[in-house]
């Protein structure tokens, strides 16, 4: 209910303003609202850390086969579990520096997410992979994964 006030412009009372009452309804019917959708916010902040992680591994994937053709050679993609390194010729070979490792050739992915693959996936200089592999991305936050696979052509994809 808006109550009466003068208005200086035009000679008279007009109404205008809010109360009390009005204000505090439209405060907790917005608060009522951020609450009931603060966890679906949550679940979209984890869901797009895992995805972000697994895209950032098939990033690392496409520039080690991209590698391989360019240098015709063949590149190595191993793991520790949170860093990812390319190694030249084989997967003991001379280790790959370049933007985006630091100074021993490791690639720290981001939101903290790990990764593990029963085996590492070696690109020939043709961009086929000797090996068809799958990566799986963890978010250690709530567990979830996500799944980056290489297949013999050499084609990258994530996963649910």
């Amino acid at each position: 209910m808006a109550r009466k006030c003068w208005n200086s412009g035009r000679p008279g009372w007009t109404e205008g303003g809010f109360t009390a009452t009005e204000l505090v309804v439209t405060v907790a019917v917005i608060g009522v609202i951020m609450a009931a959708s603060a966890p679906f916010f949550l679940s979209y902040l984890r869901t797009s850390a895992l995805r972000g992680g697994a895209e950032e591994m098939a990033t690392v994937l496409n520039r080690a086969r991209q590698l391989a053709i360019r240098d015709n050679t063949s590149m190595c993609v191993t793991n520790d579990g949170t860093r990812v390194q390319s190694h030249v010729a084989t997967c003991g070979g001379t280790i790959w520096t370049g933007t985006g490792t630091d100074s021993t050739g490791f690639i720290r992915l981001a939101n903290s997410v790990t990764v593990a693959s029963a085996q590492n996936v070696v690109f020939t200089y043709m961009g086929t992979a000797t090996a068809a592999a799958t990566y799986t991305v963890t978010n250690p936050r709530d567990g979830r994964t996500m799944s980056v696979a290489v297949t013999p052509a050499g084609r990258v994809s994530i996963g649910p």
